[in-house]
């Protein structure tokens, strides 16, 4: 029997807190492709993933959107209101489908100011993006399409926690801010490489170890961040 999904920050709090946040929680479903907020636009919930997952997007100017984060079951969306703020400067845009624990704004605020076990557990997680921001502009800087597209196959693997996921060559080429025939030259290599297969925009994870082999070192550094930087046992 499967066990039922869980959201790793909510999983941090004590037992009581835990069960109290959950309570005022309000269970919905992740839509692909649904917009959940743009930048500068109020925060009206905070979003904890189960299931589902989503891309944090900026864009410059005229230029077309670009990927500068992922969030999963392992982090949260709206963990910004926990400093105070009311906004972001991204726009997120679920790339998954799947249930979620969606909480409103107002009432998170109230309970972040009540539990300092949750302003902790916010505050790394803060701490988390802001690593990850980071990573992800020398990323972009340092890293070929190649290693980067790899990079990501696998974080996005991570959190659909399946090995067959929808995604097509235009998205990825979205998120990685790169031209589509780069991505399908890099997904090309992989395939032959008997990594992955593609078709009809299905894809599937044929060798983890290889394709872990085959990313850059910003995937391995990024996860290893996220459990120094929460508390917990290297995976």
């Amino acid at each position: 029997m499967a066990h039922p999904a869980v959201n790793a920050l909510i999983q941090l709090l004590p037992p009581p807190q835990r069960k109290h946040l959950i309570a005022q929680c309000e269970p919905i479903e992740l839509v692909l492709s649904q917009v959940l907020c743009e930048p500068g636009q109020v925060l009206a919930h905070a979003y904890f993933p189960l299931e589902g997952f989503v891309s944090l997007v900026v864009r410059v100017d005229t230029h077309p959107g670009l990927e500068v984060g992922m969030i999963g079951r392992e982090g949260m969306l709206g963990s910004e209101l926990a400093l105070g703020m009311d906004s972001t400067p991204w726009r997120a845009l679920s790339q998954g489908a799947g249930s979620c624990l969606r909480l409103e704004a107002d009432s998170f605020r109230q309970l972040v100011q009540a539990s300092p076990e949750l302003q902790r557990v916010c505050h790394n997680y803060l701490l988390v993006r802001l690593h990850q921001l980071t990573l992800s502009a020398a990323c972009e800087r340092f890293h070929v399409i190649g290693p980067r597209l790899a990079r990501w196959l696998l974080m996005t693997q991570d959190r659909a926690h399946a090995d067959t996921f929808h995604v097509t060559h235009e998205f990825m080429a979205l998120m990685l801010g790169v031209r589509r025939v780069g991505v399908t030259m890099a997904a090309s290599a992989l395939q032959r490489s008997g990594l992955i297969t593609y078709h009809r925009g299905e894809v599937t994870v044929l060798h983890r170890a290889g394709l872990e082999a085959e990313a850059c070192s910003c995937y391995l550094i990024d996860k290893t961040h996220y459990h120094r930087l929460m508390h917990l046992p290297q995976a």
